[in-house]
């Protein structure tokens, strides 16, 4: 039986590689079902008291370094069974690395007789670093396991392959200017996928790169944690920024790194405090009445604008004992507007001291010797005198805050405002105006009419405009003993107010032709920031000739107000120049434009869809239907006086050819019409009848019917002539934008050229014939016509 069994293993050993590995899966098999019941076995010896047992296991060390470059297949280390002596067994190795993920077919034992384990490929410690193997021995020629199987741990040796890595490349934090240098700005990780707990994944941080380095100021970082703390106070001005490199290094050999960006930005915090531009101010006051912003107080913050470090606070710390006044913070130029809300009594309070103090929203901090601390010193004071005046008229800006913004139309030696103070009730006195505060000599004013007109170019550079705010106080100055002073405040925007402003509702509109004194109605609206910010007021900016002449205002009615003509106006578009003010003192100069048209139905200008007004026939269209009638009435006149019934002789009017003369329209004599001769009426006369034909005559009756058929056929002549000029002058009315282009002087042939005419309503009759003073005895109603034609038609004169 041995020798059969030999000669069994034999054969087993001389078969092809995969009836190997059947046999050893299958050996395998057989093995595990037989350890289960030595596993079994094991454990219930193991409840049993402890005994002292001999080891019959023993491994050399098994040595597995990850990233080993081979060459492969690699002899790892060794397995022994002491009961193996003087036995035929076999080495058998199995789990994951060998016939389990991971990484199966990683380990082998190639020569099972003698248990040598053989490695097979590069190890990547990083994804596996462990394998559970298992080893058993069983007699070679049964497959009988000979001995417990052996449970066995093959750890990977690491090697540093990787160098600490950062969770994201950069990082951005906002720390305030008054952060402490005890507290740290951020902390930053990095983790090594190498070995835990040896120098490969030991990391070490440091600051590699700090932009920029202001007087020495740096960041320290802690090597171990990671932590980012600043050396010293932060200073916004000088640095509201900075760039940190910060580097992570392991131990492992070689040393391995990596680096992350730290971006840190300063938010100003309240290192300055708010300086009042006076330390002293002196306010006069009438008795007996409130004053709403009597006085604003200007103050200097260094802190960034429009921050809780720069907002103003205000207080009244000293003589308001009887709540007189109060004080507020305007938003936007964080001026101390100070109001009186209780008449003063002159008897009481003659006068008043008030002391005010600033301080800001946020608390202050100071740095002393490199460290942060906070200051109990707050806030800065200044002092009010105010002077309380008897009770008298005096007079008043309206509005005492007027708020501008600045326009094209700003240019030195323009009008910039009328800003005039009146008297409550409108009493007359007489007022001198001067400025008070004008720190760049941008306007200048008339003593007496208080116009503000333009000095120099407005500079948003200039070092006395503060957030794009320019201050200008105007004080009007009565006669009365003593004199009393009233204070204007122009706060002058070199910025976009627009949304504050109010505006026009119809910045265009279409008008009918309108007489002269016919009211226009042009309405105004809120600004879009503020709802109800009415009643307006309006002005009329008369800065030029034709705007002084052609226009004025008439009765304001709060939202809307009346634009009057002065005039009768050609068609055409005109510019009306308006200030459009508030009740809170917003003011804005805006342009309202006026097309004066042609309505067809009375009521609508064609092919226009802006808004329209009343349309009535304007004067030039009044004057030409004039024109034209006085054609009829003088051609009328005419052939009344070449015949009278019952007389003796007929005038004959030749039916062939006569003189023709052209009409001069406009000639440029500049001549009265009562002054010049009728030359219209030469082209709408009888002809002359020369005395040759007159004695030719045969037959009376004949020739007074000849006359006749003449005069109704020249009479007609007429009225087609009259209807065809009348009608062209309304088309040029209807359908031509601007009137004045169309009717402009033309000479249409030199005067006293005669031409032959082939038409009969050509024929004309000598300006000799007419009476000298034939234009002085029509009537009052053609001197009413001459005074329309001399003011639409200058050139006629």
């Amino acid at each position: 039986m041995e020798r059969l069994a030999a000669l069994l293993l034999l054969q087993v050993t001389a078969a092809s590689s995969f009836s190997h590995e059947i046999e050893n899966v299958s050996l395998r098999q057989a093995v595990r079902k037989k350890s289960t019941q030595w596993i079994d076995s094991y454990q219930l010896d193991s409840l049993r008291p402890l005994q002292r047992t001999k080891r019959t296991w023993v491994i050399t060390t098994i040595d597995v370094q990850e990233e080993d470059k081979g060459p492969f297949p690699k002899y790892a280390g060794q397995l022994f069974n002491n009961k193996s002596f003087n036995t035929s067994v076999k080495y058998l190795i199995s789990g994951p690395g060998v016939n389990e993920p991971p990484e199966v077919g990683l380990f082998s034992i190639e020569d099972d007789e003698n248990g040598h384990v053989y490695v097979h490929r590069t190890i990547d410690r990083e994804k596996t670093s462990i394998f559970q193997i298992r080893f058993d021995i069983v007699y070679r020629k049964t497959g009988e396991p000979l001995d417990r199987p052996l449970f066995f741990k093959i750890k990977v040796k690491d090697i540093n392959d990787n160098a600490p890595e950062f969770p994201k490349e950069e990082y951005s934090v906002t720390i305030r200017e008054n952060h402490t240098k005890d507290e740290p700005v951020f902390q930053v990780t990095a983790l090594d996928k190498d070995e835990g707990g040896t120098v490969n994944s030991q990391v070490s941080y440091s600051l590699s790169m700090q932009m920029p380095l202001p007087d020495g100021f740096t960041f320290n970082i802690d090597p171990t944690t990671g932590s980012i703390f600043p050396t010293g106070c932060l200073d916004y001005k000088t640095a509201n920024s900075f760039t940190l490199l910060i580097k992570a290094s392991d131990h492992g050999t070689p040393q391995l790194s990596s680096t992350a960006t730290v971006n840190v930005a300063v938010e100003d915090a309240n290192n300055h405090l708010p300086e009042f531009t006076r330390d002293h101010y002196l306010l006069q006051i009438s008795a007996g009445q409130e004053h709403p912003s009597a006085l604003r107080l200007q103050v200097e913050d260094k802190d960034s604008p429009n921050t809780p470090a720069w907002r103003a606070k205000y207080r009244v710390t000293e003589g308001n004992e009887k709540e007189q006044f109060t004080i507020e913070t305007d938003p936007v130029t964080n001026e101390g507007i100070l109001s009186i809300i209780k008449p003063l009594n002159y008897e009481d309070d003659s006068e008043v001291k008030l002391v005010i103090s600033v301080a800001n929203e946020e608390p202050f901090f100071l740095c002393k010797n490199g460290v942060v601390m906070m200051s109990s010193l707050e806030s800065t004071n200044t002092t009010v005198n105010i002077m309380v005046l008897q009770s008298q008229r005096a007079p008043r800006f309206h509005p005492p805050i007027l708020i501008v913004q600045k326009e094209d139309s700003m240019k030195p030696g323009r009008v910039f405002r009328r800003y005039p103070a009146t008297y409550p009730g409108d009493v007359p006195n007489k007022i001198k105006y001067e400025l008070a505060h004008d720190p760049d000599g941008w306007l200048s004013v008339d003593e007496n009419s208080g116009v503000l007109t333009v000095a120099k170019e407005f500079d948003q550079e200039s070092p006395y405009v503060n957030n794009s705010l320019y201050t200008i106080i105007v004080h009007a100055v009565d006669h009365g003993i003593p004199p009393q002073t009233a204070t204007g405040t122009i706060l002058l925007y070199l910025s976009d107010m627009n949304d504050h402003m109010p505006t026009l509702v119809a910045p265009s509109l279409d008008v009918c032709d309108k007489k002269e004194g016919t009211p226009l109605i042009i309405r105004a609206q809120s600004a879009t920031v503020r709802s109800d910010s009415g009643p307006f007021t309006f002005e009329l900016v008369e800065d030029s000739e034709d705007v002084k002449h052609n226009w004025k205002l008439g009765r304001n009615f709060g939202e809307s107000v009346e634009l009057l003509m002065l005039r009768s106006l050609p068609q055409g578009s005109y510019l009306v120049p308006l200030v459009i003010q508030d009740r809170q003192g917003f003011s804005m100069r805006q342009n309202q434009h006026v097309r004066l048209c042609f309505c067809p139905d009375g009521h609508t200008c064609k092919d226009s869809p802006l808004p329209q007004a009343a349309v009535t026939l304007g004067g030039a269209a009044i004057a030409i239907i004039l024109l034209t009638f006085l054609l009829l009435l003088v051609s009328s006149i005419l052939l009344c006086r070449f015949y009278t019934p019952g007389s003796k002789t007929k005038a004959i009017a030749p039916l062939q050819e006569g003189e023709q003369t052209l009409i001069n329209y406009n000639e440029e004599s500049r001549m009265a019409l009562s002054q010049a001769k009728l030359d219209i009426m030469d082209h709408a006369a009888l002809p002359p009848v020369p005395v040759e034909v007159r004695e030719k005559a045969i037959s009376e009756d004949d020739l007074y019917a000849r006359y006749e058929t003449f005069q109704v056929r020249h009479l007609d002549c007429m009225i087609q002539r009259v209807d065809k000029i009348l009608g062209q002058k309304l088309y040029e009315q209807n359908s031509l934008e601007d009137y004045r282009a169309t009717y402009e002087p033309h000479r249409y042939a030199e005067e006293g050229e005669l031409g032959r005419s082939n038409s009969f309503c050509s024929v004309s009759i000598g300006g000799e014939d007419l009476p000298v003073d034939f234009l002085n005895t029509l009537g009052p109603k053609f001197s009413v016509l001459e005074e329309i034609c001399e003011k639409r038609f200058p050139s006629l004169n």
